[in-house]
C-alpha cells in the first residue's frame, strides 16, 4: 500500500468512510482528502485540502504531498452543494481529465484507483444476460451520469498507455446501497409510489456500501499471490432481484407507465429531487442489467460480504416502513394473481410473493 494516499470526493460519506478507514492503516504516512466542498463529517488524522479537481491546482497538491497513490472516488451521479447537473457532469469529466493530467506529470504517483460503474454497459433490450468486463454495450449511454463514466472511462485508458509505469484499477460498481447510499436509484427507491415501466420488470444488482470501501482498500494493496490489483473489474453482489420484489421488500407499491409516456414522468421526478432520472436510468428500469463477477474473485481476489439480497434488505431497514407493510403488499399482489388466474381459467404465476419481507 502507498505511503500517501490522496482520496478525491471526500465530502461524500463513501470519501469519508475510506479516508477514516485509510488513517487507521499504520502502513500508510498520511491520507490527504481533496474536495471542493468542506466536509460535514469527520476525517480522523488525514489532511483536508480543500480544491476543486476541475481546476490545475490539483497538480500542485500531488506535487507538494509527493502523492503516490491516487483514489479518484469524485465521480457520481448525485450533485453535492449548489449547481446540480451541470456542475456534476463537469467534476466527473473535466475534474478526472485535469487529474488524470497532474499524475501523468507527477513522478511519484505509481497507483491509481478509479470509482466507476457498470451503467457503461448501458442497457437494452437486445442486451446478453450476463456482461463482462469485455463485453461491447449494444449502444452506448446517451446522456446521464452513464455517459459521464463512459468518458470517464475513456480518459482512463489513454492515461494508462501513457503511463505504463503506473498501475491502474478501475472498478465497475453495481448499483451503491446501504444505510446512507445516497445514488440516484436511491433516491428512486425512497419515493412513496415507485414508477415503473408497464409491462417490465427488470433484473437488479446491488453491491453493500460496506463492500465498496472493502474493495476499494483491497485495490490498493500489493496483490497477494495469484492475484492482480490493476485492470477493470465488474464489482457487485451474488444473486439478482426484481423491480418488483424490490417494492415488496419496501412496502412501496408501484405505479406502472406506459413507456410512452416514461420521459414526461422522469422530467417530472427531477423537478421534486430526484437528480438523475435521465434516459439511461429509464432505461436500467425498463431492461435492468446483471453484470459478471468473475474476474473480481478470480482476479482481483475479492468476496463480498453481502449479496444482492442482503444489500437490499440492508437498504430497506434503513429506509424504514413504505405506506404498505410488507406482507399487506405481498397479499395483495397475491390474491390479484389468483384473481387473475380464475378469469383465465387457470392459475397465473408470480413470482416470489413469499420473500416480500
Amino acid at each position: 500500500m502507498g505511503k500517501v494516499v490522496l482520496v478525491t470526493g471526500a465530502a461524500r460519506q463513501l470519501g469519508g468512510r475510506l479516508v477514516r478507514s485509510l488513517g487507521r492503516d499504520a502502513r500508510i504516512d498520511r491520507v490527504i482528502a481533496v474536495d471542493a466542498v468542506v466536509p460535514e463529517h469527520g476525517l480522523g488524522g488525514a489532511e483536508f485540502v480543500r480544491a476543486d479537481i476541475r481546476q490545475p491546482a490539483i497538480g500542485r497538491v500531488l506535487a507538494e504531498h509527493g502523492v503516490d497513490t491516487v483514489v479518484h472516488l469524485d465521480v457520481t451521479g448525485t450533485p453535492l452543494g449548489a449547481g446540480g447537473r451541470t456542475a456534476v457532469k463537469e467534476t466527473n469529466v473535466i475534474g478526472t481529465m485535469q487529474l488524470l493530467g497532474a499524475c501523468q506529470k507527477s513522478p511519484t504517483v505509481r497507483r491509481l484507483v478509479v470509482k466507476s460503474s457498470t451503467s457503461v454497459y448501458g442497457s437494452a433490450p437486445r442486451d446478453p444476460a450476463i456482461f463482462t468486463e469485455t463485453t461491447p454495450p449494444k449502444s452506448l449511454p446517451s446522456g446521464g451520469f452513464a455517459k459521464d463514466a463512459v468518458e470517464v472511462e475513456g480518459y482512463v485508458r489513454g492515461f494508462a498507455r501513457r503511463r505504463p509505469d503506473i498501475a491502474v484499477c478501475v472498478l465497475r460498481f453495481a448499483n451503491i446501497l446501504g444505510p446512507d447510499a445516497d445514488s440516484p436509484l436511491a433516491e428512486f427507491l425512497s419515493l412513496p409510489v415507485l414508477p415503473t415501466v408497464f409491462g417490465y420488470d427488470p433484473r437488479l444488482q446491488f453491491v453493500h456500501e460496506d463492500d465498496v470501501i472493502d474493495v476499494l482498500l483491497l485495490a490498493l494493496r500489493e496483490p497477494r499471490r495469484g492475484t492482480l490489483n490493476s485492470g477493470t473489474f465488474n464489482i457487485a453482489g451474488d444473486g439478482v432481484l426484481l423491480l418488483s420484489q424490490c417494492s415488496r421488500r419496501l412496502g412501496r407499491p408501484t405505479l406502472p407507465v406506459p413507456l410512452p409516456a416514461v420521459t414526461w414522468v422522469g422530467s417530472a421526478l427531477r423537478t421534486v429531487g430526484v437528480t438523475d432520472f435521465s434516459p439511461e436510468q429509464i432505461r436500467l428500469l425498463t431492461h435492468g442489467r446483471v453484470v459478471s463477477t468473475e474476474q473480481m474473485r478470480r482476479t482481483l481476489g475479492f468476496t463480498p460480504r453481502y449479496t444482492t439480497p442482503e444489500t437490499f434488505a440492508d437498504f430497506a431497514r434503513a429506509r424504514g416502513a413504505g405506506l404498505v407493510p410488507p406482507q399487506t403488499l405481498a397479499r395483495a399482489v397475491d390474491r390479484v394473481g389468483e384473481a387473475l388466474g380464475a378469469h383465465r381459467g387457470g392459475p397465473v404465476a408470480v413470482p416470489n410473493q413469499s420473500d416480500a419481507g
